[in-house]
């Protein structure tokens, strides 16, 4: 697939906020959202192809979903003394309006039935997201200023029907990642260290010896760092399914982690630290701080699924979902910098592996219309304040569904979803290991302390059409 083709489906994650577990984005499927994620064992449409590919066994002919879910987040952050490396006030601004307005994530499901034993299916969908932009005068801005994360999903998969009563699915997935981050770079807190330390007088006249007007470093600001890379993983996911009655089934789904190796460029800019040209270069060949290659190394987490949908008279039907998500494949993130001799970036994330829990409900209110809901208990990858980094504010949240599913007519129908998500509010307290003025490594030094709040709704629509 091109990248042409991906822009605009990447442009619409790209303005999504982080809201499921970790970094990944939570809304896969319009008609699941409703039940709070609790029907994978449903099999309801060919979304359900995400959740587990065993699932396509249950659809006939053939058959696709196009969806799309609004996201409207509402997050704040209250400073409680955040501090440059030298341990004074980082001084700034509460910042506001940092998480989007709002977001519009697409989703796309296609199934057919070859035979009687085997379906193909194709997903395309955005599995991870995250957009935040707190500017360039925030407390924490030594930290992060701004964090974009999209991602692209296409994902194949096939189920076959070895039994009366029982499918295997495989399914294998492609996915591109892009990432930028930015940060301030404590300039105003490096020259006063040097300062106290007795190195002052040097610095001076090393400007001075360049022609330079060392009397600038008074009123010195920060300088700006970026950087930003992109790349393709891949990787495979697995189902099983079983009719243990005419009534009742149970489902086991594994997602593989995915490698991804994010390529692209580090950006350093000491233009508007002062008015005098010649400091501003001569702080930055100082830092060493020289615009180079960047590169970042990660892993997705792995999630086991176990559920269960049970359909208990002509009326009411009733299902549930256990998911199990290894976030400790996510420990310390790495930002290279190729080509310079600036030591690595360390952002501290630790995380631990987490456990999702959701339980839902369906009515048959007439032949035509189906009421869903569902409630979901959410538990966070961050182990404590003190790895709780401004990119992900991330707490256990409670889920609270409800939707409907009406038909239009025997070949078609939509999906609308509701669900209402409360973050516990978290409490930051994330150090930077490393000074700016620390050899073989890179960092600010900082820390930044803070209430965040968090809360999202999510408006969803889909339409199924069998042909």
């Amino acid at each position: 697939m091109s990248k042409k083709f991906l822009f605009p489906l990447l442009l619409a994650a790209s303005v999504t906020p982080v809201w499921a577990s970790g970094y990944r984005f939570g809304s896969q499927s319009v008609s699941a959202q409703a039940n709070a994620d609790a029907n994978s064992a449903e099999a309801a449409d060919a979304s359900a192809q995400f959740f587990n590919p065993a699932a396509l066994s249950k659809l006939s002919g053939s058959q696709y979903q196009l969806g799309g879910t609004l996201v409207v987040p509402q997050m704040s952050y209250q400073d409680r003394g955040s501090t440059r490396f030298t341990g004074t006030p980082t001084g700034g601004t509460t910042p506001s309006g940092f998480a989007p307005d709002h977001a519009i994530v697409p989703t796309f499901y296609l199934s057919r039935a070859l035979n009687a034993d085997l379906t193909w299916g194709l997903g395309v969908y955005v599995p991870y997201a995250a957009k935040l932009n707190y500017g360039s005068t925030w407390q924490g801005r030594y930290a992060l200023k701004s964090i974009e994360l999209a991602s692209l999903a296409i994902n194949p998969s096939v189920a076959w029907k070895f039994a009366p009563h029982q499918s295997l699915g495989f399914g294998l997935t492609a996915e591109y990642m892009k990432a930028k981050l930015s940060q301030a770079v404590d300039v105003p807190g490096s020259i006063a260290a040097l300062a106290a330390a007795g190195v002052g007088g040097a610095v001076v006249s090393a400007i001075q010896a360049q022609g330079g007007n060392p009397a600038v470093l008074a009123s010195a600001q920060d300088a700006h760092a970026q950087i930003k890379g992109d790349g393709w993983g891949y990787g495979f996911n697995l189902g099983y399914l079983v009719d243990l009655s005419d009534s009742t089934r149970f489902g086991l789904a594994y997602r593989s982690p995915i490698s991804h190796t994010l390529k692209g460029d580090t950006i350093w800019d000491f233009s508007t630290v002062t008015t005098d040209p010649i400091v501003n270069q001569f702080l930055q060949n100082s830092s060493h701080k020289i615009n180079s290659d960047g590169r970042v190394k990660l892993m997705t987490p792995e999630t086991v699924s176990a559920n269960v949908f049970s359909q208990l008279n002509a009326t009411w039907a009733a299902m549930a979902d256990v998911t199990w998500t290894r976030n400790s494949r996510l420990q310390d993130l790495h930002i290279e910098f190729p080509g310079s001799q600036l030591g690595d970036e360390v952002i501290r994330q630790r995380w631990r592996d987490t456990f999702r829990v959701s339980v839902g409900a369906n009515y048959r209110l007439n032949e035509r219309t189906v009421l869903k809901g569902g409630v979901a208990l959410d538990q966070s990858p961050v182990r404590s304040s003190e790895l709780t980094h401004p990119a992900l504010p991330d707490g256990d949240r409670t889920w609270l569904s409800a939707g409907l599913s009406y038909k239009l007519d025997a070949a078609s129908s939509v999906d609308l979803a509701y669900s209402y998500v409360q973050f516990d509010q978290v409490e930051g307290n994330y150090s930077n290991d490393c000074s700016p003025l620390s050899t073989g490594c890179t960092g600010n030094g900082e820390t930044t302390k803070g209430l965040y709040k968090t809360r999202l709704q999510l408006l969803g629509v889909s339409y199924n059409r069998k042909f």
